[in-house]
């Protein structure tokens, strides 16, 4: 059978085997579900379902290779948009590694030039070096290192809804995405009429954007100044993590000059006692205002959350189901316990097919896990491997099922 077939086959035993459990959304009947066809490669909007088990029926007919449902609730979930009947939508955000510089990409990531052929690592150039094309088919990839970084974000994003906005435990729910990040839901009334720009207000303070740093005029003498409450608190913070760890090198890095960075880094006690614990920023002299607003510029923007802003402020966004299958990866969508963070581990917990092995040609793929097993790396050579890491290279256009 060709690869896709394969592909498709494993996703209706999925959908079909009685043990598979789709969580059901709050309000499940005020929402509109949509799927992305396996066979046709269209998208299906619009549909509405009474209950989880009408829906999980339709899946097992249908096998869509994607599953969303409206961050929305709608009096006609099946109607064209402007009939909806709008009621209000839930606060959600998007972390996904490819909004996130990490070095990683340099080693997994490949583009071509559709125009030459020329082909190189890491994220594609504005215009290729060769003959100038700025059109690329790329290979993604996702690593331990991608969703660290994308499991810092959220931490970061969580960290922000609970202590600056108040968001309770219960009304925040987080998710591994399927395929390269996070997702968070906050779901309370108090958010659910908030339009468009009440959301990009939230995505603003979220990203740390249009923050101005505080200072104060002392006698006619520009004063710089930090609060103990939302981002001024949080810069504070961060800049005690920042100085306690840094290294001459970081100070130069971000752009200060070599006798501001060697008095930083020799004056950190004094720094971290006197200047972030008293206030007293005047307390080294040969570093001024400017010193301090530079390095809290650097630190707003380790400490902001790197979301994907188009998702949160949109209304009537799709998001992807929980519980189904990522037609990227053959991963699952999961949700786990706020506090399981720091622990969960994508690898093991959203893996979906647990038996049988498979025989591949992979054309590359560097090292990667899944559960407590390591493979590769490959390129050019045909393995045997668990039906989970064949349908993960499939899906990623890194291998295809062997005759």
């Amino acid at each position: 059978m060709s690869s896709r077939d394969f592909v498709y086959r494993k996703f209706s035993d999925f959908y079909s085997d009685p043990a598979t459990v789709i969580p059901s959304p709050s309000s499940l009947g005020q929402r509109e579900i949509g799927f992305l066809l396996f066979k046709e490669r269209i998208m299906l909007r619009h549909k509405i379902f009474a209950s989880i088990d009408d829906l999980k029926l339709f899946l097992s007919e249908e096998v869509p290779s994607d599953v969303y449902r409206s961050c929305a609730y709608y009096e006609n979930p099946a109607a064209e948009m402007d009939k909806k009947g709008w009621l209000g939508a839930d606060l959600v955000f998007d972390i996904d590694a490819d909004h996130i510089p990490t070095s990683c990409n340099k080693l997994h990531d490949e583009w071509t030039c559709k125009k030459c052929g020329f082909a190189d690592k890491g994220e594609p150039p504005k215009q290729c070096s060769k003959c100038g094309g700025q059109k690329f088919d790329t290979k993604t990839w996702v690593c331990e290192q991608c969703l660290g970084s994308a499991k810092e974000e959220t931490t970061k994003l969580i960290d922000i809804l609970q202590n600056d906005f108040g968001f309770s435990n219960k009304e925040i729910h987080v998710f591994f995405s399927g395929h390269r990040g996070y997702h968070v839901h906050v779901e309370t009334e108090a958010v659910k009429s908030l339009d468009t720009m009440d959301r990009k207000e939230i995505v603003d303070y979220v990203t740390g954007l249009g923050l101005s740093i505080s200072k104060r005029e002392r006698k006619q003498a520009s004063k710089f100044f930090l609060s103990d409450f939302a981002w001024n608190k949080r810069i504070k913070q961060g800049m005690s993590k920042f100085i306690s760890d840094t290294t001459i090198d970081d100070l130069k890095n971000i752009g200060l000059k070599s006798a501001i960075s060697n008095i930083i880094f020799t004056k950190k006690e004094l720094i971290l006692r006197k200047c972030i614990g008293e206030g007293l920023w005047e307390s080294v002299p040969g570093v001024s205002v400017g010193t301090w607003r530079k390095l809290s510029e650097y630190v707003k923007e380790l400490e902001s959350s790197k979301i994907d802003t188009v998702v949160t402020t949109d209304t009537h966004r799709l998001i992807r189901m929980n519980g189904t299958l990522h037609g990227k990866t053959g991963l699952k969508k999961v949700e786990f316990p706020l506090g399981s963070l720091d622990d969960f581990d994508p690898f093991k917990k959203a893996v979906a097919f647990k038996e049988g092995t498979v025989k591949l040609y992979v054309s590359d793929v560097p090292e990667f896990r899944l559960g407590e097993n390591v493979f590769g790396p490959f390129e050019r050579e045909t393995v045997v491997l668990p039906t989970a890491a064949a349908v993960l290279l499939i899906c990623k256009g890194r291998a295809e099922v062997a005759k």
